[in-house]
């Protein structure tokens, strides 16, 4: 008792061992350092910011892209907005030549990006950004790398896309390999669900 008076409570822990089920569980990583940054290693090429709102008498302005960013020195052609119904899937696409910028402007999104690059130092890695109103951002994605993305909320989400080139309507640069397809579970360690 004099140990909880003093500030200090007495420690408690339990022998995980003799938890049912414990030997299948793995072990938590955040997924965020103690200052708040987001705990990963981008694919080579990959780029991100976080943003932040700012609050003002008639609503909120959020800074969607700047170039003194320096996330990248491409272009932007183009701007669209592309909506996902709640807990839908858009995946897997790719360019020979654009670069992507998505940025989460509603709702509640997971963008995945895959290196299927073979020469890339970082062939094999997967991105994981979890992004919505209380954490917005953009991600910047080079040719040559697979990205998607899901709807992980309850409403309509919204996602704002600049890429490098403009769309050419006779011959896209667009590939996509549909995610729920056998030959993206063989290409890409990702689960959706």
């Amino acid at each position: 008792m004099s140990e909880v008076i003093r500030g200090k409570a007495p420690e408690v822990s339990a022998d995980l061992k003799r938890v049912v089920g414990f030997e299948s569980a793995l072990p938590r990583q955040s997924q965020t350092t103690a200052e708040g940054e987001l705990r990963i290693e981008p694919i080579e090429g990959v780029r991100y910011r976080l943003t932040r709102p700012i609050l003002h008498k008639h609503g909120h302005l959020v800074e969607a892209f700047r170039a003194d960013w320096e996330l990248t020195e491409e272009p932007i052609v183009q701007v669209n907005l592309t909506s996902t119904f709640a807990h839908r899937v858009r995946a897997w696409g790719i360019h020979r030549h654009t670069v992507d910028r998505l940025y989460a402007a509603r709702g509640s999104l997971c963008i995945v990006c895959y290196d299927g690059r073979r020469e890339s130092p970082t062939f094999g890695c997967l991105n994981e950004f979890l992004l919505g109103p209380a954490n917005q951002g953009l991600v910047v994605i080079p040719p040559g790398v697979y990205h998607g993305w899901k709807n992980v909320g309850d409403e309509e989400a919204m996602i704002v896309s600049m890429p490098s080139r403009q769309y050419d309507h006779d011959g896209p640069d667009r590939w996509e390999l549909s995610w729920d397809s056998a030959e993206a579970r063989a290409t890409i360690p990702y689960d959706w669900s």
